[in-house]
This record gives C-alpha cells, sequence and structure tokens, in this order.
C-alpha cells in the first residue's frame, strides 16, 4: 500500500508526542529531474507541501515546528536557482500568510536576515508581526539559516552585552540563540533518505531522536508525519543516563 492510498482520518496520535519537531525538506531536486522538470518546479511543489503538513502536525497537536528552507550554504548554488528561491518565498508569503493566520499559525523566521532584499525582508516581517500572537502552533521558517553561523552570532551578542566569561552557562547562551524560548527539538526528520544534519540546529540537537525517510519531501505528505511520529513514540529517550 502507497503512502497516498491511506487516509488521514485512519489515524490517531501516537504517544508520546514530541513538543518540537524540525524538518530538512530535501528531495526536491530529485522530484523535479525524476518528472523531467527544472529544478525550480521541484522547489515550487515542495513548498505547496507545507501547508499540508502543518496541518498534520496541528492535528497531532504539537505544538513547535521548524522547517529548514534555505541555509547559509545554499548561497553557493547557481545565481538563477538562488533568485528562484527567493521569488519562491516570496510568492509563499504573499498567498499563504492570510491563511495560515486565520488557522491560529504563529510564523517565526530563524536566520540571518541582512543578506535578503529588503522588499523580502520586509515581507518576512509582516508575516512574523501579522501572526505573532497565534498560538495553536508556532511554525520556525530557517532561511538563510546556518548552525554555526546561529552559534558565531550568539557568541558575538554575548561579547557585544560584555557578558563576563564567569557568567556564561548553557542556559545564558541558549537565550542569545535565534531559538530563544523555544524548546529543543526532540525529533529530526530528513527527507530523501540522506543521514547527515547539513548544519541545521547543530547545538539544539544534542539530544534529538532522528528518523530519515527515503521519501522525497514533495511526497512527505500527512502519512510520513505519522510515520513520523509512530517511529518517534517507539524510542527510549535516555539523554545519556541509563
Amino acid at each position: 500500500m502507497t503512502e497516498t492510498a491511506l487516509q488521514p482520518a485512519r489515524f490517531r496520535s501516537p504517544t508520546p508526542l514530541p513538543r518540537h519537531v524540525a524538518i530538512i525538506m530535501d528531495g526536491n531536486g530529485r522530484w523535479a529531474q525524476q518528472r523531467g522538470l527544472p529544478r525550480l518546479a521541484g522547489h515550487r511543489a515542495g513548498t505547496e507541501n507545507i501547508r499540508p503538513v502543518i496541518e498534520a502536525f496541528v492535528e497531532a497537536t504539537v505544538p513547535y515546528l521548524t522547517l529548514y528552507a534555505f541555509s547559509t550554504e545554499n548561497w553557493l548554488r547557481p545565481a538563477e536557482e538562488v533568485e528562484g528561491l527567493m521569488q519562491i518565498l516570496a510568492d509563499v508569503i504573499d498567498h499563504e500568510t492570510e491563511t495560515l493566520n486565520e488557522h491560529g499559525v504563529r510564523l517565526r523566521h530563524i536566520g540571518r536576515p541582512e543578506a535578503l532584499s529588503p522588499e523580502l525582508r520586509e515581507k518576512v516581517r509582516h508575516a512574523v508581526d501579522v501572526t505573532r500572537d497565534n498560538q495553536r502552533i508556532c511554525v520556525n521558517v530557517a532561511f538563510n539559516y546556518g548552525g554555526r553561523a546561529e552559534i558565531l552570532d550568539a557568541a558575538r551578542a554575548m561579547i557585544g552585552a560584555r557578558v563576563s566569561a564567569d557568567d556564561v552557562t548553557e542556559e545564558l547562551f541558549e537565550r542569545h540563540l535565534y531559538t530563544a524560548s523555544i524548546p529543543d527539538p526532540d525529533l529530526i526528520i530528513r527527507t530523501a533518505g540522506e543521514m547527515r544534519l547539513s548544519n541545521f540546529l547543530i547545538w539544539q540537537a544534542a539530544y534529538s531522536e532522528y528518523y530519515a525517510t527515503p521519501v522525497l519531501w514533495p511526497d512527505f505528505g500527512r502519512v510520513g508525519v505519522h510515520k513520523a511520529l509512530l517511529a518517534y513514540s517507539r524510542r527510549r529517550r535516555r539523554f545519556g543516563a541509563l
């Protein structure tokens, strides 16, 4: 039976559930290649999958979701692809913010905004601002995000605040991360069968559970979400203890 043959209504959320799920959305390019389409067609298909996946996590009552959309290293891709990705982000914000807001989704951006164009930065700021009071689910969009860059920025912020070395603790450091006030991810999902972190939440993921699936991101829907949550529910988390 294929994933698409299953109906979401047949699922019941397993327990325990993660509070925070983070997803490395991989496989858009391969999805397009398999269909003889340009890579940007795969990226657009991937963005069309975001709302159904958010809906699945809302149904499962997971309160925090982080989506890895564009890394600090993705600027090294061909200029045409990067420009297309920027336009796709702008289109998604224009077309989805109102609907997500109506459904109680709070949007947050994590990453370095200064590399984005002024117009795109304003769109991101508006989406974050208009949804800031929503409480159904918090969706962090990691765009121009890198785990190492985040750690460097946190260190620079503490140096700028003249924090004494003797006062530095994990708790203080975490308050200077992009994800301040957000719990660490309990579960990290990576689509398309790859088995690496790709500079994603490398501080926060110290004790995360990992789930890899060969399913390409545009095909990872509600059934994929429930399979990942079921796998998580069967794990025993020890956090270094016995």
